[in-house]
């Protein structure tokens, strides 16, 4: 039974182990240590030279996932596990089969960590919409991109699936366009009102000019008001004013300037016939 003298109770074979035991543990988290300071070092120093913040984290966190293999791999050789690891590499055929098959998720999303973070498609900061997903992102991990949601939620959306669905960014070029309709009551006076409009909105905080000047245009003729559809772009670089506070002030200034020089705007208008020439019920009085 020398096979297990390991399972000996007597003192000696106890402290032997005791100390095997500490030594492991105590290297583990030395090389936990040094993993976790490694990365913070080096994603400060690649921040700084690559002036991406996106590709940098993820190659210190690569780098200091490598610092805890080998942290683990340091552990076997102290405990004696040697011949156990030469064994499941002389075996990488079969294991890597079942390995690979058992994690396959695990290895999708690590891998498609990896070609998203050197296509980078979007950068800490940008606004993008995943799969329906729409939020800021924070950070890209080994498994998955974290993005945090217009409410202030938090969500975690595995890498694999990023790379499979369809992803718009709204803000990877830095500009973005928004629109709005304004609906004037027939027989206005048409070129008058698109004027003011277009002046109007040129002075609108956050609004952009020159090659991105608003432009105005009629896209409808609809059964109460004839409808002018106004378009502006802003620029997502420059956080000092939230899109929708610049879409709010548009609106707003537009429909003023339009009410201070006497345009209408009405609602939809319903038309109502009686054939039968009966009495119409409504719940207003007939003495009004």
């Amino acid at each position: 039974m020398e096979e297990l003298e390991f399972l000996s109770t007597d003192w000696p074979t106890v402290k032997h182990w005791l100390i095997i035991g500490s030594i492991s543990l105590v290297t583990f988290l030395i090389f936990l240590f040094l993993a976790r300071k490694s990365r913070t070092l080096l994603s400060r120093r690649l921040i700084k030279r690559m002036d991406d913040d996106l590709l940098a984290n993820f190659l210190a966190g690569v780098f200091g996932s490598i610092v805890i293999l080998i942290g683990l791999l340091f552990v076997f050789r102290i405990i004696g596990l040697t011949g156990v690891i030469s064994g499941m590499l002389a075996g990488a055929g079969i294991s890597a089969f079942i390995i690979g098959f058992a994690l396959k998720d695990i290895g999708e999303n690590f891998l498609a960590g990896i070609i998203l973070a050197f296509k980078r498609p979007f950068r800490v900061g940008d606004i993008v919409d995943i799969n329906g997903m729409r939020g800021q992102v924070l950070m890209l991990n080994l498994r998955d991109t974290q993005i945090k949601t217009g409410d202030g939620k938090d969500v975690f959306i595995p890498n694999g699936l990023i790379l499979k669905n369809p992803l718009i960014n709204f803000t990877i070029d830095g500009f973005l366009r928004y629109d709005f309709i304004v609906g004037l009551d027939y027989g206005s006076d048409y070129e008058k009102a698109v004027d003011l409009i277009r002046s109007t909105i040129t002075y609108v905080p956050g609004v952009l000019g020159e090659s991105k000047a608003p432009e105005v245009w009629v896209v409808e003729l609809a059964e109460s008001t004839l409808n002018i559809q106004v378009t502006f772009w802003v620029n997502t670089f420059e956080r000092t004013i939230s899109d929708a506070v610049v879409k709010s002030s548009a609106i707003l200034m537009v429909l003023t300037a339009l009410e201070k020089a006497g345009f209408n705007m009405p609602a939809r208008i319903v038309e109502l016939k009686n054939y039968q020439g009966k009495e119409l019920k409504t719940s207003v009085p007939n003495s009004l």
